[in-house]
């Protein structure tokens, strides 16, 4: 693709997430433009389409189909990813998909493996990576200010959303690990790119069989600890800690935080406390101008990083829900229930 072109994006789907963050972010983001949005509503794409611009499509293959189309932002139902991702990336479409990329490693692999093939990016959509507040957390952290990092703690959790949420369908890929347990799982690896473990591990299903509510205890091999919180049940919360020999460091609404405050972050040492002062970032733009600078440098899944990025989420979380299950499965046969390893 030549450098000077913008990345022509089409959406899949009219999700809340897609009209509350990502399509105003694209407006004022640089190296794309919105050419068309599809839905299998036809009003409803065209009621997209005169809000951001582009043209309405009725259906997502239609969109697929089309010549001036370069890539697809996917918002769908996790349920939905696997297939239209797939679809996309067969298409010659570079993909950007919301998290989690899918329901499970197994369609993961395969959505790697075909992007590979084609020479395409494939990326999950983890905003609050872009975020430059985490970066500057971790420059801190390699400087020692909190002496040797032992261990993070992180949650993310709100309350009950309407009944009929579709996070709430284990069809189509529902379920609070899988929403809001991703966050605290990527941010351990953030800080720490090395091989974690899970030691332990809990999901608590409601009546429908989602699970609503999580608790994840992982260890890594250079010997750091994470506990990480989650769940559809909560007083809502958005923060994490890093605890170290000489000091500890609080960051708040931590994947949520608005475009506009000033990050929330305090560092606490034996002689002072500190709340350090970093400018407000739009971790939304961010991410839509890195995924198109990539494009534009026809840069694919693994030159990128992406491909390693996305199996080990994927690992880490297929290994927290094989620990949660542990339990009962011992019970039966009378085995312990030691570490899932996430390879």
């Amino acid at each position: 693709m030549p450098q000077h072109r913008k990345v022509r994006l089409g959406v899949l789907g009219c999700a809340r997430v897609a009209r509350r963050r990502f399509l105003p972010a694209l407006a004022a983001a640089s190296g794309l433009e919105l050419t068309a949005v599809a839905s299998r509503d036809p009003a409803r794409a065209a009621e997209f389409a005169a809000e951001f611009g582009g043209e309405a499509v009725a259906g997502y293959r239609n969109l697929l189909d089309r010549d001036d189309v370069d890539a697809v932002y996917l918002p769908l139902p996790t349920g939905l990813h696997f297939d239209w991702a797939r679809q996309a990336l067969t298409a010659g479409k570079h993909v950007l998909a919301e998290k989690p990329l899918t329901a499970g490693l197994g369609e993961t692999e395969e959505l790697v493996e075909l992007a590979r093939r084609t020479g395409l990016l494939l990326r999950e959509n983890l905003m609050f990576l872009h975020h430059r507040q985490h970066t500057a957390v971790r420059e801190l952290v390699a400087s020692g200010e909190i002496g040797d990092l032992r261990s993070i703690s992180a949650v993310f959790g709100h309350p009950p959303l309407p009944a009929g949420d579709v996070r709430y369908r284990t069809d189509l890929g529902g379920g609070s690990l899988l929403d809001v347990g991703v966050y605290p799982i990527r941010l351990a690896q953030f800080f720490d790119a090395g091989l974690w473990q899970v030691a332990g591990a809990v999901l608590r299903r409601d009546p429908r069989g989602a699970d609503v509510a999580g608790s994840a205890l992982l260890r890594s091999a250079a010997e750091h600890t994470a506990q990480l919180e989650f769940g559809f049940e909560h007083h809502y919360r958005n923060v994490y800690r890093l605890w170290g020999t000489e000091g500890l460091v609080t960051v708040r609404h931590a994947f949520t935080p608005g475009a506009d405050k000033p990050p929330s972050v305090t560092v606490e040492r034996p002689d002072r406390t500190v709340e350090l002062d970093l400018p407000a970032d739009d971790q939304f733009r961010n991410a839509a101008e890195a995924f198109a600078r990539d494009v534009l440098a026809g840069a694919g899944v693994d030159e990128t990083g992406d491909a390693e990025a996305i199996l080990r989420q994927a690992r880490l979380v297929d290994a927290v829900r094989e620990a949660a299950a542990a339990p009962h499965r011992g019970a039966r046969s009378g085995r312990g229930d030691g570490a899932t390893l996430a390879r």
